[in-house]
């Protein structure tokens, strides 16, 4: 479906790095998506001969992850629309693998955004993969509400405890099932709980390799949806990590926790728009061959109707995703409500324009035959993950 492009200001090279990036969802991510969907198992999803390795090596030799590089020494608007462009079209090739493949570099990323040259170059190896390491058994989308607001009470003992040892920090607990790529990461971006001898436990963020003695994996996680993304628990068991790579202390952690969540709320918005489209995409095609009553069922009026509403919804998403982004890239502190604000906007668009669209498919909606059910599925799970949207609106409600 041809749709005008509305971002005037684009440059040639940006158009360049689209394109590049859309031909890569369309040959690559989209069908490797599907056939790992199918997979009974998960644990064949990351088997070594999956395709999903096929994905990463192909994803690598792009070369796309060194211009959005803090260090890559772009203006941030120019960064920001490349953020936006590559995360929408990864999300339109395949959501789930568009996250796996962003979050292999986060570790790299915060090392890169720190400036910290030992750990850039302890990190930012080009076959790592790595793991953003936050949520626990008994802990999840409330370790995204800093102040206590939005679920206030007792939250209980922390499951992941870093506790000061000399030179060295001991990590022991757990982090749950939903950990992306938790089962194949060999680097993480360590979100948890500090014991810095004081008698309070305060929060901080390590990065540490995940092939240090004492560190073991859970079996990957059976999902819905997003079946191409490998989430699975982690267990610490004293496991050394040198103070040194521990890149944010506990007097900084809800600052910094902030500015991760706006970077992550952000990218999940762009990723759902890109779902999204593809969604209104597929609908908008099948009701031009769709036959029913003598005429392509495009010709009906309800479908026009529910065609255009679905439209409206994936625009105002899109442009409410990229201003928010391009705002929380050119200034600082980002704004952490409009970040989530867009998380939230998008990810429920996502979910009911691929309903809308199962309902133009009909029954055939509903048959594993035909990929809209995937969407449907794939979309769901985004209300949930990086914070369900229920207590990131409270979280976000408490900063206006």
């Amino acid at each position: 479906m041809a749709l005008l492009d509305l971002e005037v200001d684009i440059s040639d090279e940006e158009r360049a790095i689209r394109d590049t990036v859309h031909r890569f969802a369309a040959e690559v991510m989209r069908p490797a998506g599907v056939k790992l969907d199918a997979l009974a198992d998960p644990q064949d999803v990351i088997a070594a001969d999956s395709i999903l390795w096929d994905v990463f090596d192909k994803y690598r030799a792009l070369g796309v992850e060194r211009f959005m590089d803090p260090g890559a020494g772009l203006p941030p608007a120019h960064q920001a629309r490349l953020r936006y462009i590559v995360a929408e079209e990864m999300g339109w090739g395949d959501a789930g693998l568009a996250i796996s493949l962003g979050v292999a570099d986060f570790p790299r990323m915060l090392a890169e955004l720190l400036g910290n040259q030992d750990l850039i170059e302890k990190f930012g190896g080009s076959e790592s993969i790595g793991c953003w390491a936050i949520t626990e058994p008994d802990h999840g989308s409330d370790l995204l509400d800093f102040a206590g607001k939005a679920s206030p009470g007792d939250k209980g003992r922390p499951n992941c405890i870093a506790r000061k040892d000399g030179d060295f920090f001991v990590v022991n607990g757990q982090k749950a099932a939903w950990v992306s790529n938790g089962t194949i990461a060999t680097t993480a971006a360590l979100f948890c709980a500090a014991d810095m001898g004081g008698g309070e436990l305060g929060s901080g963020v390590f990065l540490m390799s995940l092939d240090a003695p004492g560190v073991t994996r859970g079996k990957p996680l059976d999902k819905l949806g997003q079946r191409a993304l490998n989430q699975g628990e982690i267990f610490f068991e004293d496991v050394r990590v040198p103070a040194s790579q521990m890149v944010v202390a506990p007097e900084m952690y809800a600052l910094a926790a902030d500015m991760v969540l706006c970077q992550a709320n952000g990218a999940m918005g762009a990723v759902f728009v890109g779902l999204a489209q593809a969604a209104l995409e597929m609908a908008v095609d099948y009701a031009r061959q769709r036959v029913q009553g003598g005429m392509p069922i495009l010709g009906h009026q309800s479908v026009k109707a529910r065609l255009f509403e679905m439209f409206r919804k994936v625009e105002s998403a899109r442009a409410l995703n990229r201003r928010v982004i391009l705002y929380n890239t050119v200034n600082q502190p980002p704004q952490l409500h409009y970040a989530i604000a867009s998380k939230v906007t998008s990810t429920n668009t996502a979910f009911e324009v691929a309903s809308s669209a199962v309902q133009i498919f009909g029954g055939n909606g509903l048959s594993r035959e035909y990929p809209i059910e995937k969407l449907l599925r794939d979309a769901r799970a985004s209300m949930i993950e990086d914070g369900c949207n229920d207590i990131l609106s409270l979280v976000g409600a408490e900063r206006l």
